[in-house]
């Protein structure tokens, strides 16, 4: 990205924050604000602005704002459980309501969890076969292999594993430091056909997505919302059931995403894997870790984005992503 991009950017995120943190009469929108147009809220992939001039400021902050630690977990404040006999898993976010979560990171209506596995040197899970569910697997670090219906397969970090519905397989580290790797729960659905064996993907091996819409302000190699680089594992079209996509997202240093909201019925989940960054939530801004992850709460008003402050030159950092749009929710609000 050029450096005028990359003033624009900067530019762009330093007054959407002093505005927000600025008195409301700073912070006022124009006298008629343009609305969003009914049915045609803002999409997953390309950007939902014309430019950076277009962002829409609210009126007031948003009295959400004040709850936005509800919409953050991390597995390290989880209790463990165990998982397929062997297999020590901590939730990072769970089941629990869009609007409304009781506790931090309850905040998944479609999927069923976001959650954190480790499996120990030499340690092999049970024979086990998963029913009214799949899980994606997504290898963090260590040395396995997957085994079902005769085949064999190995696993490493940036494997991308998806276990369908109704077969039995097994686990096993085959290195000397333990096997990790983030998982998502994806609900099936009565007359869902999943997969006849289990599916592997190499990111490695994975081609970074083009952009759905082009836009002047998308860096080169991004896929949209102006920086982010992805890479797509599986969908609806390949395995998937409830949940509408999984993929990763590179953020070079010093961009940002483009600033959005999200309609209700729509979950979308950053969770950090690599590297530290600044997740611009509403009118706030929280650090970022690796393990660490947060459901923007989809409300048409709420805007996100995710910020890598680190030096030109420094590595990208890396979000496992995925989202589910119904476009209608579940809960009140």
């Amino acid at each position: 990205m050029n450096t005028v991009r990359v003033s624009t950017a900067c530019e762009v995120a330093l007054g959407l924050l002093f505005a927000c943190t600025a008195s409301t009469t700073f912070a006022q929108a124009p006298t008629v604000p343009p609305p969003y147009t009914p049915g045609k809220a803002p999409h997953v992939g390309g950007n939902s602005f014309e430019g950076p001039k277009d962002v829409v400021y609210l009126p007031a902050r948003p009295l959400e704002d004040t709850r936005a630690d509800m919409y953050f977990g991390d597995w390290r404040h989880s209790e463990p459980n165990v998982m397929f006999g062997s297999l020590v898993v901590r939730d990072i976010l769970t089941q629990g309501d869009n609007f409304s979560p009781t506790f931090p990171g309850a905040v998944l209506e479609h999927a069923k969890f976001l959650s954190y596995g480790k499996l120990e040197p030499g340690a092999r899970t049970v024979p086990s076969t998963l029913k009214g569910l799949q899980v994606f697997f997504y290898v963090d670090g260590g040395e396995g292999e997957v085994s079902a219906g005769g085949t064999t397969e190995p696993l490493h970090k940036g494997s991308a594993l998806l276990i369908p519905e109704g077969l039995e397989f097994t686990l096993r580290n085959t290195g000397e430091e333990q096997l990790t790797a983030y998982m998502v729960g994806d609900p099936t659905y009565p007359g869902f056909k999943p997969l006849s064996s289990f599916a592997i993907k190499d990111e490695a091996h994975l081609p970074h997505s083009a952009p759905a819409d082009p836009s002047p302000f998308t860096n080169p190699g991004a896929g949209g919302h102006w920086a982010h680089i992805t890479h797509g594992f599986f969908n609806r079209g390949n395995g998937l059931a409830t949940v509408g996509s999984v993929i990763t997202v590179d953020i070079l240093p010093m961009q940002l995403g483009e600033p959005h909201p999200h309609f209700p019925g729509h979950e979308e989940i950053w969770c950090e894997v690599e590297g530290k960054s600044l997740a611009f939530y509403g009118s706030q801004l929280r650090m970022q870790h690796p393990g660490e992850a947060y459901m923007l709460r989809p409300d048409n008003l709420t805007t996100h984005s995710n910020i890598n402050f680190e030096e030109p030159g420094d590595k990208p950092i890396k979000f496992l992503w995925f989202s589910t749009s119904t476009k209608v929710s579940t809960t009140p609000h």
